[in-house]
């Protein structure tokens, strides 16, 4: 969902929010909505090794994805591409890759992708991204749906021991909660941060931390959000809060507390954190990179700020007093291949 921005947003290019001058944003949420499935009714049966996640660690909306992969257990089934930290006007680049170039796909750009789909695509160039590998063609950028499909329709590829993260008796809840995270806790630090108006940046402002006071007051008592083990409302949730102090406090201005000054919160992130599936798969530096330099309205000095300091991730967080088992009956994933590893700190063996 990351990805190229509206001309309206400098540093920036076309296609994915709106900023008017004196109003809040409105992002643009038309995706190539394809769906990949069981059954292939779209054209694209779920066929292990067929398709291309394409990704950036620094994307809240694709690391999404990259723990959902992760926990489930779909490294084989489903290989990732994996983009470098910024973006220029017109795409994300494989910078990271020898050459410049995927090393599958075999394309410098992930606007590529796209325009083998559409040679008039004028929408975002956004990640997560889904390639069909035969034909180098995007397939779906609809990263919801690409998560809802990884849980519902990828099942054969789950490996041995994969939670259930989206019981069907808990749905309609994981939905609920879901859509409040996304509104005013995902969404709402943009409409914080991009605010061309006091007013706007206000009405979110107090929108944001109204949901994230609420959402403390659920978790006091609850280890998890819906249930006694994680579910797709988790992993959400967890994308925005790791982000919170390293970008979103500074750079988005959502500064009436930090993280780590919300006692609840900041435990139950830690606790996250040092789950399996969620802290090995957290690149700090790369998400730094990517909001201290694409953003240049907002930063234009381009300084990466050194802190703030990561260590405090692995400090307890005394949250298995409140119960609950993390993976059900199912088991943490194993260690990230070598290939998919991040410099990161060491995230211990969940307890």
């Amino acid at each position: 969902m990351e990805g190229v921005l509206a001309a309206a947003v400098p540093g920036y290019g076309p296609g994915m929010t709106d900023v008017q001058r004196g109003k809040g944003y409105t992002r643009d949420s038309r995706y190539i909505t394809t769906r990949i499935t069981a059954d292939g009714r779209d054209g694209f049966p779920v066929e292990s090794g067929r398709y291309r996640l394409v990704v950036s660690r620094a994307c809240p909306w694709a690391h999404r994805a990259v723990i959902i992969r992760r926990l489930l257990g779909l490294e084989e089934a489903l290989p990732m591409a994996v983009a470098g930290p910024t973006h220029d006007a017109r795409s994300w680049t494989f910078d990271l890759d020898p050459g410049g170039r995927d090393p599958v796909l075999g394309i410098e750009r992930l606007q590529e992708a796209y325009l083998a789909r559409d040679p008039d695509y004028d929408r975002g160039i956004t990640v997560p991204a889904i390639v069909d590998v035969p034909t180098g063609r995007v397939v779906t950028n609809d990263y919801a749906q690409i998560t809802f499909d990884m849980m519902l329709e990828w099942t054969a590829h789950h490996r041995p021991g994969a939670p259930d993260l989206y019981p069907a008796a808990l749905s309609p809840e994981i939905d609920a909660i879901g859509g409040e995270i996304y509104t005013d806790v995902n969404d709402g630090v943009y409409r914080t941060g991009f605010a061309k108006s006091q007013e706007a940046y206000g009405a979110a402002y107090e929108r944001l931390f109204a949901r994230l006071d609420r959402l403390s007051e659920r978790l006091e008592h609850s280890r998890y959000l819906v249930g006694e083990t994680i579910t797709e409302a988790d992993v959400r949730l967890f994308t925005s809060l790791v982000r919170f102090d390293a970008v979103y406090h500074g750079h988005f201005k959502c500064n009436r507390q930090k993280l780590a000054e919300m006692p609840v919160l900041w435990a139950y992130a830690r606790d996250l954190f040092q789950t399996p599936g969620f802290g090995d798969t957290v690149d700090f530096d790369h998400i730094k990179q990517h909001f201290y330099l694409v953003h240049s309205h907002i930063n234009p000095s381009g300084i990466v700020p050194d802190g703030p300091d990561p260590s405090g991730w692995l400090e307890p967080h005394g949250r298995a007093a409140l119960g609950g088992r993390p993976f059900g009956d199912g088991t943490p994933p194993a260690p990230p291949s070598p290939a998919e590893a991040v410099p990161s700190l060491h995230v211990p063996s969940h307890s």
